[in-house]
């Protein structure tokens, strides 16, 4: 797979995530995937983005940064939204925040199998 075929998988895979088209989803993530070091499954990684979009609902991935380096991706993710309670184990009720998101990805194939990502918590903290 080329760095540009990688990039266009991904990129389809946020437009996935921000139009939240479930079905669609088991195009790009493995039935096994792991998301930081858990083995989560598709169904639990469905889940797991299910109850963010429930909790953010103008939840939006925005690719700031994207690099790609075959089996691997990697990409800074900004978001500006409006967390209706609690996010990051932070009381944000409804205050609009603004945070970047640090994610790689491994590849088997067309399909994410593995996921690191890190949070700016710091930033939300700042804003609150």
């Amino acid at each position: 797979m080329t760095k540009t075929d990688l990039s266009d998988i991904y990129r389809a895979y946020i437009a996935c995530l921000n139009e939240q088209d479930w079905p669609k989803l088991g195009r790009f993530v493995h039935d096994e995937v792991i998301h930081n070091g858990r083995r989560v499954g598709l169904s639990g990684y469905r889940e797991m983005l299910e109850r963010d979009f429930d909790e953010i609902p103008d939840l939006y991935f925005n690719i700031q940064m994207l690099i790609s380096d075959p089996p691997y991706l990697a990409s800074r993710l900004g978001f500006d939204c409006t967390p209706r309670a609690t996010f990051l184990g932070l009381h944000v009720g409804g205050k609009r925040v603004s945070f970047a998101e640090n994610v790689i990805y491994e590849f088997r194939g067309e399909k994410i199998v593995q996921v690191w990502s890190v949070i700016d918590r710091a930033a939300i903290e700042a804003q609150l």
